[in-house]
């Protein structure tokens, strides 16, 4: 064993940490969430005074892009190298991750993942294993090990094929002992792992592997290893194919939901584009991927339409739902075949990617980010087939061996180790006026329960800025729209679809006000409000309740309409009319949707002056002048006039949306909802 200096524990893990976040910020050299890294030092024991050597690694689930020392798993190399002596062989090796828990030194950090094995018996300070497109390219060719030895000479040996684990650590180790001369690995069908006695010269060795790699695809690969372009499957053009792609989307949606509502994420890059032009398309795709990341977030391969993105839209809808059953089929025959009495339950047969020449890929997933990694992935093993192919034959691991990993109960400890999800979790919210008032305070509260939101708004700069705050594209996008507009209303729908596979959930909530006598009212002032509140509620209901019935998933429609819908105050005709129009419309289309589990409810709030859009843009002064009192006691006012003295607040009728679509209520359609602390003469009767 090598002899580790003493070290200061916080310079191991500042170096560790930096290595890492470089490595991680390159996608050419491991994917989201894939691989780890160790380092390894001696440290004063705070119990004896006396030196321990400890190791701390990248522990489960954490992201080397954005690892933090918590991330970390931290344990003791004297305990973690007895485990040899201990360890029970390859059939039981599973047994040995619960053992790494007895070997964590002090509070342990993170918890250790399956590949800890391999970076405590590695006899190097560093370790790096990662997982890039080329290493994996090498991994996967069928005479991966020749190529191996072609590419490195002796200084990257080949690993075969095996299961992560403490046998594919011990093997490594033995491995590195016996080639003193070699800098790291690849291993077969997987990705490669390299050493070093400091940090830098660790990363070093690792972005030496990658590039050598690369290099080497890059000058001995042949052109064109997917075959020619089909010229039926060329892309659509940029504008045609995003609009099939919106068309297409809350159908596939609806069908990967089968088993489990599904979130969904569309990629259209060129790389992806290319792939599914290609006359081996079909045949490749059913190899599926190997790399074990990429397949527990792919699923053993992709489901691939055999027809071209541009056919007649009914004639691919009736080849998708065929296709789709076919791969239900095949999957449950797959889990069968490999299927043992202590396998974990099928998780659901649905496919996660979904392949369409001409248009691209579709993958679907718990969360947004889930959906999104899928994707990343299968780029990920599009570049893989092609550096395997250019050079030699892509052979991934064996059907077999991918169903030990995607059914491992390692993986299944890994999901029940999961938060149990929000109450929105999966859905997907589209929120108009959701830029300020309570459109804003909506969406805040939609996304803390777990919805994806739209956050659509004519002011795009104020919907930025909402979507920003809830924490980005993979929570929250905006789209600017004009609700009159039916060509807008469509293209912010289309929008919101292609951010994350549907709508299950809108709120009809933009609006404005105008507070005038009728006989001051003009006819411009009426065509205004109605054309914002009474239209635009009809245009996004259409255009929504259209997507719903599609993904044949039922959804929810509400709508933020007003106490001044049912209450007759003066100089308030074209407002009042127009939120009346709205109420009515809630039970109009509650009668005519609930025969496709869509739900339309309706709230009519009171007096929301604070963050209010309308009343910041003008409302508020008229109506305060209309009640004599200043602007700025307006809300005091109202809430004076209420039964129970309170102020209403956005965030009070965002609440009241969050019961309206959440289990509590989900046998509700067609209610109205007050939100007003009680107005008695807007009780509804």
């Amino acid at each position: 064993m090598i002899r580790l200096p003493p070290t200061d524990p916080l310079r191991a893990v500042s170096e560790l940490l930096e290595r890492s976040h470089r490595l991680g910020a390159d996608p050419r050299n491991t994917n989201y969430a894939g691989g780890n890294t160790s380092t390894k030092a001696v440290i004063s024991d705070p119990v004896t005074g006396g030196d321990v050597e400890v190791m701390w690694v990248k522990g489960s689930g954490g992201d080397l892009g954005t690892l933090t020392e918590s991330g970390l798993a931290v344990l003791r190399l004297d305990r973690l190298r007895a485990l040899v002596g201990v360890y029970p062989g390859p059939a039981r090796e599973d047994e040995m991750v619960a053992a790494f828990d007895f070997c964590m030194h002090g509070r342990g950090g993170a918890a250790p993942s399956i590949d800890t094995a391999m970076h405590g018996l590695v006899d190097c300070a560093n370790v790096d294993h990662l997982h890039p497109d080329a290493g994996i390219a090498l991994a996967t060719a069928a005479d991966g090990e020749a190529l191996t030895a072609q590419c490195f000479g002796d200084s990257v040996v080949w690993v075969p094929w095996r299961r992560p684990g403490f046998q594919l650590g011990l093997d490594i180790a033995e491995i590195q002992r016996a080639n003193p001369q070699a800098i790291g690995c690849i291993l077969g069908g997987h990705g490669i792992t390299a050493w070093g006695t400091t940090s830098d010269e660790c990363e070093s060795r690792s972005l030496q592997i990658i590039r050598t790699a690369e290099e080497f695809l890059k000058k001995n690969g042949r052109k064109d290893p997917f075959g020619a372009v089909v010229a039926a499957n060329k892309p659509l053009e940029a504008t045609a194919r995003r609009l099939r792609a919106a068309e297409l989307f809350p159908l596939l949606r609806g069908l990967a939901s089968t088993d489990a509502r599904q979130v969904g994420h569309f990629s259209d890059a060129d790389v992806v584009l290319d792939f599914v032009s290609r006359e081996r398309l079909g045949e490749l795709a059913a190899l599926g991927t190997s790399c074990p990341d990429h397949f527990l977030r792919t699923k053993v391969r992709p489901m691939v339409i055999d027809l071209p993105g541009d056919a007649p839209l009914e004639t691919l809808e009736t080849r998708i739902r065929e296709l789709h059953q076919q791969y239900r089929t095949d999957y449950a025959a797959y889990y069968e075949r490999y299927a043992t009495p202590q396998s974990p339950a099928m998780r659901g047969a649905d496919p996660a990617v979904v392949l369409v020449p001409g248009i691209g890929m579709f993958s679907f997933g718990r969360d947004k980010q889930t959906a999104r990694v899928a994707s990343e992935f299968y780029i990920n093993a599009i570049n893989v087939m092609y550096g395997a192919e250019s050079v030699s034959t892509y052979a991934p691991i064996s059907e077999e061996e991918k169903f030990r990993i995607e059914y491992w109960e390692l993986e299944e400890q890994k999901l029940r180790r999961m938060a149990p999800p929000k109450a929105l979790a999966t859905r997907i919210a589209v929120v108009t006026g959701g830029g300020s008032g309570i459109g804003a305070a909506t969406a805040r509260r939609l996304s803390a329960e777990g919805a994806c939101v739209v956050v659509a708004d004519r002011n795009l700069e104020s919907a930025e800025l909402v979507a920003k705050e809830l924490g980005g594209s993979d929570k929250a996008v905006a789209v600017s729209v004009d609700v009159s507009s039916p060509e807008e209303v469509l293209r912010a729908i289309n929008e919101s679809v292609l951010a994350f596979g549907g709508v299950d959930l809108v709120v009809n909530n933009a609006g404005l006000s105008i507070s005038k006598s009728l006989k001051d009212t003009t006819i411009e002032d009426w065509d205004r409000q109605h054309s914002v509140m009474a239209r635009g509620s009809f245009l996004v209901s259409q255009a929504t309740a259209n997507v719903m019935m599609t993904q044949a998933m039922g959804g929810d429609i509400i709508y933020i309409a007003s106490k001044n819908a049912v209450f007759a105050g003066p100089n308030n005709v074209a407002y009042g009319a127009a939120k009346a129009d709205q109420a009515h419309q809630v039970r109009l289309l509650a009668a005519e949707l609930g025969q496709y589990a869509i739900r339309v409810n309706g709230i009519n709030p009171d007096g929301v002056v604070r963050g209010s859009g309308i009343f910041a843009g003008g409302w508020g002064a008229q109506r305060a002048s209309v009640y004599g009192v200043e602007e700025d006691k307006l809300g005091e006012f109202y809430a004076q006039r209420t039964l129970l003295k309170r102020e209403v607040l956005p965030e009070h009728v965002a609440s009241a949306v969050f019961v309206l679509c959440g289990p509590e209520l989900a046998h509700t359609t067609g209610l109205h909802i007050a939100v007003d602390a009680g107005v008695a003469a807007a009780f509804l009767r």
